[in-house]
Parts: C-alpha cells; sequence; structure tokens
C-alpha cells in the first residue's frame, strides 16, 4: 500500500489498512506482501514401478482374471501360415433360397442346357487341319500363359463303376442319351490332337519355396508367322507387365533367395551362425526388398518369406526377434500374427537389458507406425501390446528423448482421438479401449518429466483430449490416477497450467473425481496439488473453481474425511492395547486411515487450494464468511503439533492470514480473532523460521484489533516480535514491523515499546535493508512514525530517541532520501525500474515527513 493513498494529517498515526486503489506494480507487490499471498508446495512424489509389466500391482486390474497377460511364451508354432485368409471377424448371413435335394430314382434329372462350345483359339488351328508342331512345342516347353482345353476321356465318359447302385446307371444311362453332339476335329481322333504334358521337374523343399515361377519361354522352332500373331496379341501393358516380373524375378534369384536361404539354413538346423551376422543378414534382407519396393502386401513371394522368418523366432535371441519384428511389421502382418508380432516385441521389452537394441535399432518407427495405421476395433490386443512397450521405453530417459524426436507425441494424440468413438457405454471395445488408455496414459506420464515435451503437450492439444478422456473413463481408477500424475506434473509449469485452465470443463471433472474418489489418495492428493497450482497463477481461474457446483463442498468433505484419518492411529492404538480385551481386526476404514501418515499431505494440498482462491476478492470473504471451513481450519490448528505437522501448519496459518484480511460483519475469523490468537502462540515459539514467519503475519492482521493488541501486550508476545527485528531475513522484519505499527497506536503499549528499545531496533533495520528493500524501509518509517506519537495532553512515554540516536537516524534518512545515492544500490537490471518505484512511492514521501517531524521535535 502506497503512502501517497492515505492522505492523512501530519500528526495522524500510520495503520495498515488495505487501499481499495491498485495504481502501480510497486502497490501490488507490497498489498500482496502484506496480506494476501499464494502458497507454494512440493508435488506428490511418484514412485516408478519396480517390474515391467502391463498392470502393476496397485492397479485395480491386478487381481481381475480377464486382463491381457504380461507374461507368455510364443514359439514358430503360434503363427498362422502366411496362405490362411484371417477371419474377418464378421458372421455371413444365412441364405435366403433353401438347397436341392436328390434326384429320386423315379424323377427325372434336370440337365442343364449346354451351351454350344466355341471353336478354339484361331492361332492353334489351321484351315482344314489340325494341330500344329509348333503349338504342340509349345505345350511341351511347359508354357503356362495358354491352357488347351480340357475334356474327359472316352473311358472315362463310357465306364460306369460296377458298384454302384442301380438307380446311378440308369441316371447315367439317360444322361448319356440326351449328351449333345460332340464337335470332331479333322484329322484324327481327339485323343491325337493333345500331346501329353510334360512331367514338371522336382526341386527341394527349400528351392521350391525360395524360387520363382518358371518364365514363360517360347520355342525357337516355332514359325516366324506364329510369332508373330502371338506378339500382335500382347498390348503394350502386357509387355511392360512381363519385364517389371522378368526383373523381380532376377533381383529375387540374385539378391534376395541367397540371404533367405541362409535364414532358412539356420533355422532347419544345417547351419550354425551368430547372431550378428544373421542381425545383418535380416538387415540386408530388409534393404533389398525396400530398394525394389517388395515391402508390404507387394510380394508375390510374401508366403514364402514369411515361413522362414517365423521359424526363426524358436532361436530365441533377444536381438535377432527385433529385427524379425521389423521386417515382419514392414511386411505389413495381419490378424494373429500382427498380435503375436506386437507380443513378442512387448516380451523384449519387459527387459531393461534390451533398451539398447531398441536404441539401435529403427524398431521404434514401425512401432509407431502400428499405432497411426491400425484399427482399434480391429487390432485393439496388438495396439495394447504396443503401447505396452512405449510405457517400458519411455521410462528410459535417453529413449524417452528419442520417442519426441519420433513424434511419439503427436500419434499419442491421434491413437487418444481414435479411442474416443470406442469409449462410448456400450461399445464392445470399451475395456480393450480402458486396457490400452491405461498404458498410454502411463507413458505420456513419463515423457511429462522431460522439459522438450511440455511445448508438445500444448501443440497436439493433449491437454483437452486427456480431460476427454476422464470425462468417458471417470470411473477407471487406474486412467484417472494417470492423467493425475499428467496434470500434476506439468502444471507446476506456467504455460501447462494456463493451458490447462482454459480447457472447458476441467474444473467440473476434478471436482467430480474427488468427490467419486475419495478413498483414491493417491488420486487426491495429484488433484487437489493440481488445483492448487491452478489457483495460485490465474484470478480467473480462482473464480471459476469456486463457481463450479459442489466445488466448496466437496473439498469440506474431503477436509473431514482425511481430518479423521490423522486422528485414527491414536484410536486405533487404543484400541489394540491388550488390557483392553482382546483386540478386534482392522476394518477397511481403520486400513484406510492407517495409510499415507493419515492423510497428511491431502490436508496440506487442500488447505492450500483454500488460501489461493481465497485471493479472490469474491470468493475471499466467502470463505471467511464459512463457519465449516474456519473451524476446519482451527481444528487443525489446535490439534496440529510441530514438527511433525511444520508444512500444514504452515498452510493453515496462511490461510487464516488470507481470510483475516476480510473485515466484513460476517467474517468468522474476526469473531474468533482471540481463540486463533492463542493457537498461534505455539507456532510463534516454535523453532522453525517458516511457522514463526506465518504466525507474526496472522498478528499483523488481527492485531488492528484494541483485543488482540492487549492479548498481545499481556502475554509478553511483543517481547518476541522485537527480537525478530534482529534477523537476517528482510520477510521477517517486514512481518514484525506489521505488529509493532499497530501496538504503536495505543499509548501504554508504545511506552512499554520504547523502553524496550524499539526505535534503535528500528533505526537499525533501516540502515541495513533501506538500500536494498524500498518497501521495508517505508514501512519501518512508519512504525518509528507511531513511536513518536504523543498521547494525551503530555507526553506518556520517555524520550524515544536520545540526541545520538536522533542524530544517527536523521543521518542514515538524508542519505536514503538523496536520489543519486539511494539508487545506486541496484540489485539487478530486470529490477531496476521497480526499485525506482519502491523508492518514490514507498519511502521517499514517508521518510520526508519523518525527517522533517525529528527535525521539528529537536529545535
Amino acid at each position: 500500500m502506497s503512502s501517497l493513498d492515505r492522505k492523512r494529517d501530519k500528526s495522524k498515526p500510520f495503520t495498515l489498512t488495505p487501499s481499495t486503489q491498485r495504481k502501480t506494480s510497486a502497490e501490488i507487490v507490497n498489498e500482496a506482501r502484506q496480506s494476501l499471498r499464494t502458497l507454494r508446495t512440493q508435488r506428490p512424489f511418484t514412485p516408478r514401478e519396480n517390474h515391467r509389466q502391463l498392470f502393476g500391482n496397485s492397479s485395480t486390474r491386478a487381481l481381475h482374471e480377464g486382463r491381457p497377460p504380461s507374461a507368455f511364451s510364443l514359439h514358430s508354432r503360434n503363427f498362422d501360415s502366411p496362405e490362411s485368409r484371417p477371419g474377418s471377424g464378421n458372421r455371413l448371413s444365412p441364405l435366403n433360397h433353401k438347397p436341392r435335394l436328390p434326384v429320386g430314382p423315379d424323377e427325372e434329372p434336370v440337365i442343364p442346357k449346354t451351351l454350344p462350345r466355341p471353336p478354339s483359339n484361331p492361332l492353334e488351328l489351321r484351315e482344314g487341319g489340325g494341330w500344329t508342331g509348333g503349338r504342340a512345342r509349345i505345350l511341351r516347353a511347359g508354357s503356362l500363359t495358354t491352357l488347351p482345353p480340357v475334356s474327359r476321356p472316352r473311358e472315362m465318359r463310357e465306364t460306369v463303376n460296377p458298384d454302384s447302385s442301380p438307380e446311378q446307371k440308369e441316371l447315367l444311362a439317360r444322361g448319356r442319351d440326351r449328351r449333345p453332339p460332340r464337335t470332331e476335329f479333322p484329322g484324327g481322333p481327339e485323343k491325337d490332337q493333345i500331346s501329353p504334358p510334360r512331367p514338371a521337374l522336382r526341386r527341394t523343399s527349400s528351392e521350391s519355396r525360395i524360387r520363382g515361377p518358371p518364365i514363360c519361354v517360347v520355342s525357337s522352332n516355332a514359325p516366324a508367322k506364329q510369332s508373330a500373331s502371338a506378339r500382335k496379341e500382347l498390348n503394350p501393358g502386357d509387355k511392360a507387365g512381363c519385364q517389371v516380373e522378368l526383373e523381380d524375378t532376377l533381383v529375387w534369384d540374385s539378391d534376395i533367395a541367397p540371404l533367405l536361404l541362409k535364414l532358412e539354413c539356420v533355422a532347419a538346423g544345417g547351419a550354425e551362425d551368430s547372431v550378428d551376422s544373421l542381425c545383418d543378414v535380416c538387415n540386408r534382407l530388409h534393404g533389398a526388398l525396400a530398394e525394389r519396393g517388395m515391402l508390404g502386401r507387394h510380394c508375390k513371394r510374401r508366403a514364402g518369406l514369411l515361413r522362414a522368418l517365423f521359424r526363426l523366432i524358436d532361436f530365441n535371441s533377444a536381438q535377432l526377434n527385433l529385427h524379425l519384428v521389423k521386417l515382419c511389421l514392414a511386411l505389413s502382418v495381419s490378424g494373429n500374427n500382427l498380435l503375436n508380432i506386437c507380443k513378442l516385441m512387448f516380451k523384449i521389452s519387459r527387459s531393461e537389458s534390451n533398451d539398447t537394441f531398441f536404441h539401435n535399432n529403427s524398431i521404434i518407427d514401425s512401432l509407431l507406425c502400428v499405432l497411426h495405421s491400425e484399427d482399434v476395433s480391429v487390432s485393439g490386443e496388438a495396439l495394447l501390446y504396443c503401447v505396452g512397450t512405449l510405457k517400458f521405453l519411455s521410462g528410459n530417459s535417453s529413449l524417452a528423448r528419442l520417442l519426441l524426436v519420433k513424434d511419439c507425441m503427436g500419434v499419442a494424440s491421434q491413437l487418444i482421438k481414435k479411442l474416443h468413438p470406442v469409449s462410448q457405454p456400450c461399445h464392445s471395445q470399451l475395456t480393450m479401449a480402458g486396457h490400452i488408455l491405461v498404458q498410454l496414459t502411463a507413458t505420456l506420464r513419463n515423457l511429462a518429466d522431460l522439459s522438450d515435451s511440455r511445448p508438445l503437450f500444448i501443440n497436439h492439444g493433449i491437454l483437452s483430449e486427456l480431460c476427454l478422456v476422464l470425462h468417458y473413463h471417470h470411473g477407471d481408477q487406474d486412467i484417472c490416477t494417470n492423467i493425475a500424475r499428467i496434470f500434476s506434473k506439468l502444471s507446476s509449469y506456467r504455460e501447462c497450467s494456463l493451458a490447462l485452465a482454459q480447457t472447458p470443463a476441467c474444473y467440473d471433472l476434478f471436482i467430480l473425481l474427488l468427490s467419486k474418489h475419495q478413498r483414491k489418495q493417491d488420486m487426491v492428493v495429484r488433484l487437489l496439488f493440481i488445483l492448487g497450482n491452478l489457483a495460485s497463477r490465474s484470478e480467473e481461474a480462482r473464480e471459476q473453481l469456486y463457481q463450479t457446483p459442489q466445488c466448496v463442498e466437496v473439498l469440506l468433505e474431503l477436509y473431514h474425511t482425511y481430518q479423521e484419518r490423522r486422528e485414527a492411529p491414536t484410536t486405533l492404538a487404543q484400541t489394540r492395547d491388550p488390557t483392553k480385551g482382546p483386540h478386534k481386526p482392522p476394518t477397511p476404514r481403520d486400513q484406510a486411515r492407517d495409510s499415507g501418515a493419515g492423510g497428511q499431505d491431502v490436508l496440506v494440498k487442500l488447505v492450500r487450494v483454500l488460501a489461493n482462491m481465497s485471493i479472490h476478492s469474491a470468493v475471499g470473504p466467502a470463505l471467511a464468511a464459512s463457519t465449516p471451513c474456519v473451524q476446519l481450519l482451527l481444528d487443525t490448528l489446535e490439534l496440529g503439533c510441530l514438527p511433525e505437522n511444520e508444512e500444514l501448519l504452515v498452510n493453515v496459518a496462511a490461510t487464516i492470514n488470507n481470510l483475516s484480511y476480510y473485515k466484513g460483519s460476517s467474517s468468522v475469523v474476526r469473531a474468533r480473532q482471540l481463540p486463533i490468537a492463542q493457537m498461534l502462540l505455539k507456532l510463534l515459539l516454535s523453532s522453525s523460521m517458516e511457522a514463526v514467519l506465518e504466525a507474526t503475519r496472522v498478528y499483523g492482521n488481527l492485531s488492528q484489533s484494541r483485543d488482540v493488541r492487549d492479548f498481545i501486550m499481556q502475554h509478553q508476545v511483543h517481547l518476541f516480535v522485537l527480537t525478530l527485528l534482529d534477523s537476517k531475513s528482510p520477510d521477517v522484519c517486514f512481518s514484525a514491523c506489521g505488529v509493532l505499527i499497530n501496538l504503536a497506536l495505543d499509548p501504554l503499549s508504545r511506552t512499554t515499546l520504547t523502553q524496550e528499545g524499539a526505535a534503535t531496533k528500528l533505526a537499525d533495520c533501516l540502515r541495513d535493508f533501506g538500500p536494498v528493500d524500498w518497501q521495508l524501509g517505508g514501512l519501518v518509517c512508519q512504525t518509528l512514525w507511531n513511536l513518536l506519537e504523543v498521547g494525551g495532553a503530555k507526553r506518556e512515554s520517555p524520550q524515544t530517541l536520545d540526541d545520538q540516536e536522533r542524530g544517527a537516524l536523521l543521518d542514515i534518512l538524508s542519505l536514503y532520501l538523496d536520489e543519486r545515492e539511494a539508487l545506486q544500490w541496484n540489485p539487478s537490471d530486470d529490477m531496476r525500474d521497480f526499485h525506482r518505484a519502491c523508492w518514490e512511492l514507498e519511502f521517499l514521501p514517508v521518510a520526508q515527513r519523518l525527517r522533517s517531524r525529528i527535525q521539528s521535535e529537536t529545535t
């Protein structure tokens, strides 16, 4: 409060009454320093999980039978054959028509009308002739481009199985009679027109899987006319396709087949090789496939390739298996194979000793690609194990930084958005979505420790997405606890705190969670820490939090619940005393009371929320007028003891100090100021300087009441306050002056203070702290002004200062009133303007008046 705002007579004493106008930054800082202050506290400790598993021992899913397992065995036999078509998961609708029954013995079979057979390929016929020799040679060469017409041999058509029933014989005879006339080719019987196919060359099992299909070769003995006709039949697109196929076959045989053959030999036990060399072969294989564009589902030999890779999994090497996982993901496996590949990757990541393999491999890119591309409804379990792998990797600081570089935050944001539709209450994938979100929020919790991640949380809109997750899964304790841990880490920083405060409906969600999960202490303490951070930085946040429905009611209910927990250990000790009969087993309520040291940390964070909210000009008077709120604070102050409850008692004292700032007639604090002053004695006389400082601040506000001033003098509290002037802390001296300036208003108190040497101590304080803290210097001058006051017709106190002390004080004031001398002690360049403003507004006016008064009394 600036001295320029007081507009008093020169003889009127100074009082620490709040000003309604705040025009300068110096006045704002001074006002907050004297009365209202926000509180800080330590962030709740987040323990690290000792074992890498999907759901820890503290998870609500730990005892559920239907949860996905963290430990399992995988072998090559667990993978599906690449040729097998994976089930779509959709049932086909039944057919509408009824099937035909077999024809009875007396019924006429219905023979479909046979269409006339088209003529054969004109390239293979001559006018009036049969098959050409060139065509026969093409067939003998094994060409697959044109197949000969297939007709059953005459023996098969005419012969009836002797074991057939009479009905089948009769039916066959009828069908023979109704057979359409067969076209006979000129030039001989039909069986002479087709040359018997040559038997195919046999290959080994490995070669049959690795080598490509035979290339179409046309015999060089074919007539030129036939070749020309065949060339006319092929269009340019077919020629280009054949050329590409030929090139792919050559590349496969020269580059890929030898590598794959080597891997198959190792899988079959036919060769031994080191893991490093096999990993090198996998890398070369991946590079060759990528160079020719054969990755994904474009490779025609993908089935044999995957079979060979699956067999190598039984080699049981984490390093090799990670290369196999990368290859299989690059080949776009799906269905059960995708699930098993993700399980294999998850299994490898469970061991911290394998983290180096992930760091030296590009498998993280493949992992993030799966999360980006796969559908939650189709591959939900596979995504679960992928995100579980990310959770383990993010626990490693170097891998966590690598995840940020590879845009893990962006992928996580997209995955959260994909999970919103399946998080509806009636969706079949709701349970799986919850499992995935537990792993994903745990991953984000680990990444939130990195300073580089904080802008990414804001830029990708993850804060608002997590609030939407809380809306859908507010009943899931695992998800809510993880998100509370994320927000508790991020809200400690200004930019994230402001971004979270601007998120719609975040306050409603936090109050809902506090109401729904009151017994979940690790979640409650973090939610309260978040609310305290939001209310410490924004006036708008304080108002929105207070206006949230049921906010104050939920906070006070929590206060009452955890206040009982602090009393629980004593009660339980009495029930277990053997002298009082057989001890009863503890109930779940008793166990809850024993946990977390009686919930003291919850009370510390909760009281901080109340203190920060009370700074708002509309919220503070309402809380000060709330009897339940003030009574809970007084109960804590009365029952607490130092040093066990130091932080809690300091926060309670700071909250009472903020509430005592409001002097309305409905204020419960003002009505109970004497009991409060008595309770504060144990803080003032403690060995904790923080407790002493907070108690002194409360006395500074309460001492504006005559009853409290009399209490202070009667209990000799003023002696302890005077000793605080010898402190080396400017804040402690500032608080002590706040009490003394009010005590000096009463003539009797003024006399007592003068006899105790208050003026000398104040002059020393001005000399020591004036140049570095002009706010404190101005307050010291105001206190000296009050001590020099005259009560009644004659001076009721002895001379405040002797001639030597008066001369020394005048020298100090004259020195500090010189602008050039006073402002040469600038603490830093960035505080120069503020330092000058404090000197001009807080010190200069009152120091000039004090010097003039002392000089006039001297003359």
